[in-house]
């Protein structure tokens, strides 16, 4: 995995242009500390940070090739997991190559297919090629939006990177954020709108995008999405069929020419790719595979059962260590570690994150990174297969919106008037929801009941598995570690898109299908187990922690947080240590003292990146 980075720019009378391309791919570097390459040529300037995982010596970027009279330059973050076979059709078609590396594939593949060589991968990428002679830039994104990447156009030219800080890098660029944007962040967050990018004039690709500057215009077109299509196979079949995909597509994800483990919560999703990781090790004789989970000082004293956390992990873990003989690694998180990092999560999104479930991760993920490179997660099952409660609850399939964000009174409440009088964050908030209902491509002639599942899978797609994939993909590469995610593989979304509800929900049960699919793979007890989400701290001392945060920027008079919310408000919230909310605000896991470290987070980017409103 890598950071990218580069600046088109038709007039080019600038003498400082390798400076600025310097300054703002250093913002990257925890993407990729393991080497720094620039081309500089014309009106284009492109740098890539390296985090080097295939190919040390023949995946050197930015790549260049020459053919046709025309040079070919590539910068690339991302992995191919069907390199082998889009290499040997391209042989057949006369291509040669000098490496191994997936690097060489991507470029020599837009050198034959053009903007269709997306169609032909299977992986996680964002990229830019960089055609000299005819002077036009192709920018493309996977299927799934694993991999990030921003753009802003400039009146001669466009700058773009893999995260919005490198784009803020640049001279030209301001950090204002308009009234749509202070929408974005007070009716959306974390979460943020498909496209958005928050601060004025900076834009995301969307996932299935690609995009061409040429002659001073940029285009962007969706290449890829999910149909609406019948259903036609059984149900032992489709149980089949979704093995089949799983296995495939979790035993393609274990090339690497670095060390690598997965892992571990104790859930059926992780534990899966651990199992099929673990066996085919077993298979090739590399020895026990490294394995890790995370947990928290004192978690067995304070942790409190609920709706959304039913159980304890560890015994789930143990099972499928023992099971696999896996060399298992515990990483137990105290409060400082998670408080410590809930400012630097901020720096690494770009913007206010999911407090002490991003802060942790990215402790985690700095943990891992001490024992292996890449690291294979469970991300994505939930949103694919029906994983959430809003999927088969009455009371949350009949919220307005989405059904994830609860409690938006509470949020609306602590806003400072004026802006209340300035922006509906409901209707905003509606407006947007609608947005994807509408796109939702749908089959003809479905019942009500199809169609509104459709909707639910389509919402979740978009927009909470791309929260989840951006804080996984911004708090593992801020520990410089690359992690993929098997179930985000785009035939596993195809499939399961067109799969009736009554299949997933087999037996009454959260991803009842996905857990026949894995019979035999993991031990019954692992496989029916209750749901449990990633886990988060109970320890009492994190909330006094975040509510002496919180107590220090009420006592700031020049605090920027109340540029946007009530003080006094905002006080009778963390007085009360957020036990107002006991029901999650967001998702399954931000209750009161989560909300109170987002808006400690949200005083923390408006100071950091001195956000001006406009």
């Amino acid at each position: 995995m890598c950071g990218i980075v580069g600046w088109i720019q038709q007039n080019q009378d600038r003498t400082d242009r390798e400076e600025i391309l310097d300054q703002m791919a250093v913002t990257l570097r925890h993407r990729g500390p393991d080497d720094y390459q620039k081309w500089v040529d014309g009106p284009a300037a492109l740098g890539h940070q390296r985090l080097i995982v295939v190919d040390p010596s023949g995946g050197k970027q930015p790549m260049v090739r020459r053919a046709n009279n025309e040079h070919y330059i590539l910068c690339y973050n991302g992995e191919l997991y069907n390199t082998d076979e889009v290499r040997t059709t391209l042989r057949a078609k006369g291509w040669n190559f000098s490496s191994h590396s997936d690097t060489e594939v991507v470029l020599v593949s837009y050198m034959e297919w053009g903007t269709e060589c997306v169609d032909h991968f299977n992986g996680i990428f964002a990229f830019s090629v960089w055609e000299k002679k005819k002077e036009r830039l192709f920018l493309a994104r996977d299927r799934l939006g694993v991999k990030p990447l921003f753009y802003s156009p400039q009146a001669d030219g466009v700058v773009y990177a893999s995260e919005i800080k490198a784009i803020l890098a640049h001279p030209e660029m301001e950090p204002n954020v308009t009234e749509e944007g202070v929408q974005e962040i007070l009716a959306l967050g974390p979460s943020r709108t498909p496209g958005h990018g928050i601060f004025d004039n900076v834009f995301e690709l969307r996932p299935g995008y690609r995009a061409i500057w040429e002659k001073g215009k940029l285009t962007t077109e969706r290449y890829w999405n999910v149909e609406g299509k019948p259903h036609t196979a059984s149900f032992d079949e489709t149980v089949a069929k979704v093995r089949e995909l799983f296995i495939d597509a979790s035993q393609r994800q274990l090339v690497s020419d670095v060390k690598l483990g997965t892992f571990l919560s104790g859930g059926v999703d992780s534990s899966a790719i651990t199992s099929v990781a673990a066996a085919q090790y077993k298979k090739e004789g590399k020895g026990a595979l490294e394995t890790f989970s995370i947990d928290y000082k004192d978690q067995e004293k304070y942790f409190k059962k609920n709706a959304f956390q039913p159980d304890r992990d560890e015994t789930y873990i143990n099972m499928v260590r023992d099971q696999h003989k896996t060399d298992h690694t515990v990483m137990e998180a105290d409060t400082n570690d998670l408080v410590d990092r809930l400012k630097k999560a901020v720096e690494l999104r770009d913007l206010p994150g999911m407090a002490d479930v991003d802060s942790s991760l990215l402790w985690f993920c700095e943990k891992i990174k001490g024992h292996v490179t890449v690291a294979l997660s469970g991300e994505c099952a939930d949103e694919i297969f029906g994983g959430y409660p809003w999927f088969y609850r009455k009371e949350d399939q009949e919220r307005k919106g989405f059904p994830w964000i609860r409690s938006l009174q509470e949020r609306v409440s602590l806003i400072k008037d004026e802006w209340n009088e300035k922006v509906d964050i409901e209707a905003y908030m509606l407006k947007r929801y609608q947005e994807t209902i509408d796109e939702t491509p749908l089959l003809e002639g479905e019942t009500e009941a199809a169609r509104n599942h459709r909707h639910m899978s389509y919402l979740n797609m978009n927009w909470f598995m791309q929260t989840l994939l951006e804080r996984k993909d911004r708090m593992s590469m801020g520990a410089s570690l690359e992690v993929r995610v098997p179930f985000s593989d785009h035939r596993i979304v195809e499939y399961a898109y067109n799969i009736p509800w009554e299949m997933k929900h087999f037996g009454d049960q959260e991803k009842g299908l996905l857990r026949q699919a894995l019979k035999g793979v993991l031990p019954d007890q692992v496989l029916f187990r209750k749901k449990n989400p990633y886990p988060k701290t109970f320890h009492p001392d994190y909330t006094k922690a975040v509510c002496f945060w919180m107590d220090e920027i009420l006592n700031d008079p020049k605090a920027p947080l109340f540029k946007l919310f009530d003080r006094d408000r905002v006080r009778e919230l963390n007085e009360s240590e957020g036990k107002s909310i006991d029901t999650p605000w967001f998702g399954q896991l931000m209750t009161g003292p989560q909300l109170i470290a987002h808006l400690c987070q949200i005083n923390h980017w408006l100071d950091t990146y001195k956000v001006k409103f406009i």
